[in-house]
Protein backbone atom coordinates (compact mmCIF):
# COMPACT_ATOMS: atom_id res chain seq x y z
CA UNK A 1 0.00 0.00 0.00
CA UNK A 2 1.43 3.35 -1.01
CA UNK A 3 1.97 6.14 1.49
CA UNK A 4 -0.54 8.38 -0.39
CA UNK A 5 -3.26 5.73 -0.23
CA UNK A 6 -2.58 5.09 3.46
CA UNK A 7 -2.80 8.83 4.17
CA UNK A 8 -6.14 8.99 2.36
CA UNK A 9 -7.53 6.09 4.39
CA UNK A 10 -6.39 7.72 7.62
CA UNK A 11 -8.11 10.98 6.64
CA UNK A 12 -11.34 9.14 5.83
CA UNK A 13 -11.27 7.31 9.16
CA UNK A 14 -10.59 10.53 11.05
CA UNK A 15 -13.45 12.20 9.20
CA UNK A 16 -15.83 9.37 10.02
CA UNK A 17 -14.69 9.50 13.61
CA UNK A 18 -15.43 13.21 13.82
CA UNK A 19 -18.90 12.68 12.33
CA UNK A 20 -19.58 9.87 14.81
CA UNK A 21 -18.38 12.05 17.67
CA UNK A 22 -20.65 14.87 16.49
CA UNK A 23 -23.73 12.62 16.42
CA UNK A 24 -22.81 11.10 19.80
CA UNK A 25 -22.38 14.57 21.29
CA UNK A 26 -25.73 15.66 19.86
CA UNK A 27 -27.42 12.59 21.33
CA UNK A 28 -25.88 13.22 24.75
CA UNK A 29 -26.84 16.90 24.74
CA UNK A 30 -30.36 16.62 23.32
CA UNK A 31 -31.39 13.24 24.70
CA UNK A 32 -32.50 12.10 21.25
CA UNK A 33 -31.08 10.78 18.02
CA UNK A 34 -31.08 13.37 15.26
CA UNK A 35 -30.91 12.87 11.53
CA UNK A 36 -28.87 14.96 9.15
CA UNK A 37 -31.57 17.61 8.75
CA UNK A 38 -32.21 17.87 12.49
CA UNK A 39 -28.48 18.12 13.15
CA UNK A 40 -28.21 20.87 10.55
CA UNK A 41 -31.06 22.69 12.30
CA UNK A 42 -29.23 22.33 15.60
CA UNK A 43 -26.03 23.80 14.19
CA UNK A 44 -27.90 26.72 12.59
CA UNK A 45 -29.79 27.45 15.79
CA UNK A 46 -26.54 27.55 17.77
CA UNK A 47 -24.98 29.89 15.21
CA UNK A 48 -28.05 32.16 15.41
CA UNK A 49 -28.26 32.09 19.21
CA UNK A 50 -26.57 35.43 19.81
CA UNK A 51 -28.96 37.20 17.44
CA UNK A 52 -32.01 35.59 19.05
CA UNK A 53 -30.86 36.58 22.53
CA UNK A 54 -30.12 40.13 21.40
CA UNK A 55 -33.86 40.76 21.33
CA UNK A 56 -34.01 40.12 25.09
CA UNK A 57 -33.29 43.42 26.78
CA UNK A 58 -34.92 42.86 30.15
CA UNK A 59 -38.25 44.37 29.09
CA UNK A 60 -39.93 41.03 28.31
CA UNK A 61 -40.60 41.96 24.71
CA UNK A 62 -38.93 38.84 23.19
CA UNK A 63 -41.82 36.37 22.80
CA UNK A 64 -41.72 32.74 21.63
CA UNK A 65 -44.90 30.82 20.71
CA UNK A 66 -44.75 27.02 20.31
CA UNK A 67 -47.86 25.63 18.62
CA UNK A 68 -49.23 23.59 15.74
CA UNK A 69 -51.75 24.41 13.00
CA UNK A 70 -54.38 26.18 15.11
CA UNK A 71 -51.70 28.48 16.50
CA UNK A 72 -50.32 29.05 13.02
CA UNK A 73 -53.70 30.17 11.70
CA UNK A 74 -54.30 32.32 14.77
CA UNK A 75 -50.98 34.10 14.18
CA UNK A 76 -51.51 34.56 10.44
CA UNK A 77 -55.24 35.19 10.10
CA UNK A 78 -55.47 37.12 13.36
CA UNK A 79 -52.34 39.17 12.60
CA UNK A 80 -50.89 38.37 16.01
CA UNK A 81 -47.33 39.24 14.98
CA UNK A 82 -48.37 42.60 13.58
CA UNK A 83 -50.44 43.43 16.68
CA UNK A 84 -47.54 42.64 18.99
CA UNK A 85 -45.06 44.62 16.90
CA UNK A 86 -47.40 47.60 17.03
CA UNK A 87 -47.35 47.31 20.84
CA UNK A 88 -43.54 47.16 20.97
CA UNK A 89 -42.97 43.39 21.13
CA UNK A 90 -41.38 40.84 18.79
CA UNK A 91 -42.78 37.38 18.09
CA UNK A 92 -40.99 34.19 17.13
CA UNK A 93 -43.15 31.14 16.55
CA UNK A 94 -42.85 27.52 15.51
CA UNK A 95 -45.42 25.01 14.35
CA UNK A 96 -44.06 21.70 13.01
CA UNK A 97 -40.31 21.21 12.75
CA UNK A 98 -40.38 21.13 8.96
CA UNK A 99 -41.96 24.60 8.92
CA UNK A 100 -38.99 25.96 10.88
CA UNK A 101 -38.82 28.71 13.46
CA UNK A 102 -40.41 31.90 12.15
CA UNK A 103 -38.55 35.09 13.08
CA UNK A 104 -39.83 38.55 14.01
CA UNK A 105 -39.94 39.49 10.33
CA UNK A 106 -42.40 36.68 9.63
CA UNK A 107 -39.85 34.70 7.62
CA UNK A 108 -38.44 31.22 8.25
CA UNK A 109 -35.06 31.25 9.98
CA UNK A 110 -33.82 28.09 8.25
CA UNK A 111 -34.01 25.91 11.36
CA UNK A 112 -36.39 24.65 14.04
CA UNK A 113 -36.03 24.01 17.75
CA UNK A 114 -36.20 20.26 17.03
CA UNK A 115 -39.34 19.32 18.98
CA UNK A 116 -38.99 15.56 19.67
CA UNK A 117 -41.33 13.70 17.30
CA UNK A 118 -43.13 17.01 16.68
CA UNK A 119 -45.14 16.15 19.80
CA UNK A 120 -46.80 19.05 21.60
CA UNK A 121 -49.44 16.92 23.33
CA UNK A 122 -49.20 17.00 27.15
CA UNK A 123 -46.73 14.11 27.20
CA UNK A 124 -44.61 15.77 24.51
CA UNK A 125 -44.60 19.09 26.32
CA UNK A 126 -43.64 17.29 29.54
CA UNK A 127 -40.71 15.71 27.69
CA UNK A 128 -39.58 19.12 26.43
CA UNK A 129 -39.76 20.68 29.88
CA UNK A 130 -37.78 17.80 31.36
CA UNK A 131 -34.79 18.43 29.08
CA UNK A 132 -31.55 19.72 30.60
CA UNK A 133 -30.90 23.42 30.19
CA UNK A 134 -27.84 24.63 28.29
CA UNK A 135 -26.58 28.12 27.56
CA UNK A 136 -26.91 27.29 23.86
CA UNK A 137 -30.04 25.89 22.13
CA UNK A 138 -28.85 22.28 22.15
CA UNK A 139 -32.38 21.01 22.74
CA UNK A 140 -35.92 22.33 22.44
CA UNK A 141 -36.25 23.68 25.97
CA UNK A 142 -32.91 25.49 25.83
CA UNK A 143 -34.06 27.06 22.57
CA UNK A 144 -37.31 28.27 24.12
CA UNK A 145 -35.45 29.72 27.10
CA UNK A 146 -33.51 32.06 24.81
CA UNK A 147 -36.68 34.15 24.82
CA UNK A 148 -38.12 36.15 27.70
CA UNK A 149 -41.74 35.05 27.25
CA UNK A 150 -42.64 31.45 26.31
CA UNK A 151 -46.16 30.66 25.08
CA UNK A 152 -47.13 27.06 24.33
CA UNK A 153 -50.17 24.96 23.52
CA UNK A 154 -51.33 21.54 22.42
CA UNK A 155 -53.56 21.17 19.37
CA UNK A 156 -57.21 20.08 19.20
CA UNK A 157 -56.72 16.26 19.19
CA UNK A 158 -55.85 16.61 22.90
CA UNK A 159 -59.46 17.68 23.53
CA UNK A 160 -60.74 14.20 22.68
CA UNK A 161 -60.45 13.04 26.30
CA UNK A 162 -62.01 9.59 26.35
CA UNK A 163 -61.71 8.74 30.05
CA UNK A 164 -61.24 10.24 33.49
CA UNK A 165 -57.91 8.42 33.63
CA UNK A 166 -56.72 10.26 30.53
CA UNK A 167 -57.81 13.56 32.06
CA UNK A 168 -55.88 12.72 35.23
CA UNK A 169 -52.77 11.88 33.20
CA UNK A 170 -52.95 15.25 31.42
CA UNK A 171 -53.06 17.00 34.80
CA UNK A 172 -50.06 15.00 35.98
CA UNK A 173 -48.04 16.03 32.93
CA UNK A 174 -48.90 19.69 33.48
CA UNK A 175 -48.08 19.58 37.17
CA UNK A 176 -44.62 18.41 36.18
CA UNK A 177 -44.39 21.23 33.65
CA UNK A 178 -45.50 23.69 36.33
CA UNK A 179 -42.71 22.51 38.64
CA UNK A 180 -40.17 23.27 35.90
CA UNK A 181 -41.64 26.70 35.13
CA UNK A 182 -41.34 27.51 38.82
CA UNK A 183 -37.59 26.93 38.55
CA UNK A 184 -37.28 29.70 35.93
CA UNK A 185 -38.71 32.75 37.72
CA UNK A 186 -36.92 35.09 35.32
CA UNK A 187 -39.13 33.88 32.46
CA UNK A 188 -42.82 34.45 31.76
CA UNK A 189 -44.78 31.36 30.72
CA UNK A 190 -48.20 31.57 29.12
CA UNK A 191 -50.16 28.32 28.85
CA UNK A 192 -52.89 28.06 26.22
CA UNK A 193 -55.66 25.56 26.83
CA UNK A 194 -56.12 23.13 23.90
CA UNK A 195 -58.77 24.25 21.39
CA UNK A 196 -62.07 22.35 21.13
CA UNK A 197 -63.00 19.78 18.53
CA UNK A 198 -65.56 19.93 15.76
CA UNK A 199 -68.75 18.05 16.82
CA UNK A 200 -68.13 15.36 14.17
CA UNK A 201 -64.83 14.45 15.89
CA UNK A 202 -65.99 14.18 19.50
CA UNK A 203 -69.00 13.65 21.72
CA UNK A 204 -70.62 15.51 24.60
CA UNK A 205 -68.97 13.44 27.34
CA UNK A 206 -65.44 13.80 25.96
CA UNK A 207 -66.01 17.48 25.21
CA UNK A 208 -67.09 18.09 28.80
CA UNK A 209 -63.85 16.48 29.99
CA UNK A 210 -61.95 18.79 27.64
CA UNK A 211 -63.67 21.79 29.22
CA UNK A 212 -62.88 20.43 32.67
CA UNK A 213 -59.20 20.22 31.67
CA UNK A 214 -59.25 23.80 30.35
CA UNK A 215 -60.97 25.01 33.51
CA UNK A 216 -58.34 23.27 35.63
CA UNK A 217 -55.45 24.86 33.72
CA UNK A 218 -56.79 28.33 34.57
CA UNK A 219 -57.82 27.41 38.12
CA UNK A 220 -56.23 28.43 41.39
CA UNK A 221 -55.33 24.79 41.89
CA UNK A 222 -52.94 24.97 38.94
CA UNK A 223 -51.94 28.63 39.08
CA UNK A 224 -51.79 29.18 42.85
CA UNK A 225 -48.54 30.93 43.87
CA UNK A 226 -47.27 30.86 40.25
CA UNK A 227 -46.20 34.46 39.76
CA UNK A 228 -44.62 33.84 36.35
CA UNK A 229 -47.26 31.50 34.88
CA UNK A 230 -50.49 32.64 33.19
CA UNK A 231 -53.21 30.75 31.33
CA UNK A 232 -55.18 31.97 28.32
CA UNK A 233 -58.34 29.93 27.86
CA UNK A 234 -58.26 29.34 24.11
CA UNK A 235 -60.69 26.44 24.56
CA UNK A 236 -63.42 28.65 25.97
CA UNK A 237 -62.75 31.37 23.41
CA UNK A 238 -63.50 28.97 20.54
CA UNK A 239 -66.06 26.65 22.20
CA UNK A 240 -69.85 26.75 22.42
CA UNK A 241 -70.76 27.95 25.93
CA UNK A 242 -74.51 27.29 25.92
CA UNK A 243 -75.12 24.40 28.35
CA UNK A 244 -78.29 23.45 26.50
CA UNK A 245 -76.67 23.34 23.06
CA UNK A 246 -75.99 19.92 21.51
CA UNK A 247 -72.47 21.10 20.64
CA UNK A 248 -71.68 22.42 24.12
CA UNK A 249 -67.91 22.57 24.67
CA UNK A 250 -67.29 21.88 20.99
CA UNK A 251 -66.11 24.28 18.28
CA UNK A 252 -68.80 26.94 17.86
CA UNK A 253 -70.94 26.67 14.75
CA UNK A 254 -69.99 30.11 13.42
CA UNK A 255 -66.32 29.31 14.01
CA UNK A 256 -66.16 26.16 11.91
CA UNK A 257 -65.98 25.17 8.26
CA UNK A 258 -67.68 21.84 7.64
CA UNK A 259 -66.10 18.96 9.56
CA UNK A 260 -62.74 20.71 10.09
CA UNK A 261 -61.66 21.24 13.71
CA UNK A 262 -59.47 24.20 12.75
CA UNK A 263 -61.24 27.43 13.74
CA UNK A 264 -62.07 29.47 10.67
CA UNK A 265 -60.78 32.92 9.72
CA UNK A 266 -63.67 34.64 11.50
CA UNK A 267 -62.76 32.86 14.73
CA UNK A 268 -59.09 33.81 14.48
CA UNK A 269 -59.87 37.43 13.63
CA UNK A 270 -62.20 37.63 16.65
CA UNK A 271 -59.95 35.89 19.18
CA UNK A 272 -56.51 37.22 18.17
CA UNK A 273 -57.00 40.70 19.72
CA UNK A 274 -58.13 39.08 23.00
CA UNK A 275 -55.10 36.79 22.94
CA UNK A 276 -52.66 39.63 22.25
CA UNK A 277 -54.21 41.76 24.99
CA UNK A 278 -53.87 38.85 27.42
CA UNK A 279 -50.19 38.34 26.54
CA UNK A 280 -49.41 42.03 27.05
CA UNK A 281 -51.39 42.20 30.30
CA UNK A 282 -49.67 39.08 31.65
CA UNK A 283 -46.24 40.56 30.93
CA UNK A 284 -47.25 43.83 32.57
CA UNK A 285 -48.54 41.98 35.65
CA UNK A 286 -45.31 40.03 35.91
CA UNK A 287 -43.16 43.15 35.53
CA UNK A 288 -45.25 45.05 38.07
CA UNK A 289 -44.82 42.24 40.59
CA UNK A 290 -41.09 42.15 39.93
CA UNK A 291 -40.72 45.88 40.45
CA UNK A 292 -42.56 45.58 43.78
CA UNK A 293 -39.99 43.02 44.95
CA UNK A 294 -42.37 40.07 45.02
CA UNK A 295 -40.42 36.89 45.75
CA UNK A 296 -40.18 34.60 42.74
Amino acid sequence: MTRVRLSLIVKILVGLGLVAALFFGVRMATGQSLGLRSTAHLILSVLDSQRVRSYSRGQYTNIMFLHHSVGEKLVEQGKVRERLVEAGYVLWDQAYNWQQLIGPDGKATGYSYNVPNDNTDPDGLAQIFSQPVYSLPLNTFSGLLQHEVIIFKSCFPVSDITSDEQLASYKTFYLGIRDVMRKHPDKVFIVLTPPPLNPVETNLVNAKRARAFANWLKSNEFLAHQTNVFTFDLFDAFAESDLAAPDYSMLRQDYRNGADSHPNAKANEMIAPLFVDFVIQSIQRYRAGSSMGIQR
